[in-house]
């Protein structure tokens, strides 16, 4: 249990958690990294503070946050502590909360980087995760729109014009097989019973000399 002591809070790492100002940060470095996940130990435990200062540092210009003003509270076997940034030019007092938050978020992606780690592996409990800006198209959605509009419309003329194309061409196809079959059926001769016999005219007919000769015999009476 961490306890708070202005007085010797520079001196100490003591401070309540929960505490006003003070931040809970969480890392879930085995579930990023897995078999590469690396220790947290004292080293990354002074990473982390050199990263806050460096963020306030790059928040404010007026900041001068050292790595010794950022304080660390209950840290954990599966890493996660509480933390504090004090203000040494203000009788060791601790930064306001919202001074730290904007901070953090100003320079989040610098942090988690520092870690190999990602927002939702790097989690600080009270400051809600950035936001990566919308990515804009190179070229404007209209025109986008308006391309992909214009491919249909050729797209449907090219298959009206090959259709009609295809269809006119079987008809021509169907109308000269039928003159052909026609041309066959008038020149044709037929062989029955190994005889040939001459076929029928069907369009000026075939008169049989045996009836015609009995319809003159029949007139004549």
């Amino acid at each position: 249990m961490c306890f708070i002591n202005l007085i010797s809070l520079r001196n100490s790492s003591s401070f309540q958690q929960n505490a006003q100002n003070a931040f809970k940060v969480r890392l879930s470095i085995k579930t990023a990294l897995g078999d590469n996940a690396y220790a947290w130990d004292a080293n990354e435990e002074y990473l982390f503070k050199a990263m806050v200062a460096f963020a306030m540092r790059r928040y404010s210009s007026k900041s001068t946050t050292q790595i010794s003003d950022v304080l660390l509270c209950n840290v954990t076997d599966r890493v996660s502590f509480w933390f504090v940034v004090t203000d040494s030019s203000q009788n060791v007092t601790t930064v306001p909360a919202s001074v730290v938050e904007a901070a953090i978020r100003m320079n989040r992606n610098r942090i988690n980087s520092a870690f190999l780690l990602s927002d939702k592996t790097l989690q600080f409990l009270k400051i809600t995760s950035t936001l990566s800006p919308p990515v804009e198209p190179s070229t404007p959605v209209w025109l986008i729109v308006f391309g992909v509009v214009l491919c249909l419309i050729v797209a449907g003329i090219v298959f009206l014009v090959v259709a009609g194309i295809q269809q006119r061409k079987k008809k021509n196809k169907e109308s000269t097989e039928r003159e052909n079959l026609e041309e066959k059926g008038e020149v044709a001769v037929t062989v029955e019973n190994g005889i040939p016999c001459e076929a029928l005219d069907l369009k000026a007919g075939h008169i049989n000399g045996v009836f015609a000769a009995d319809d003159e015999r029949f007139t004549s009476l």
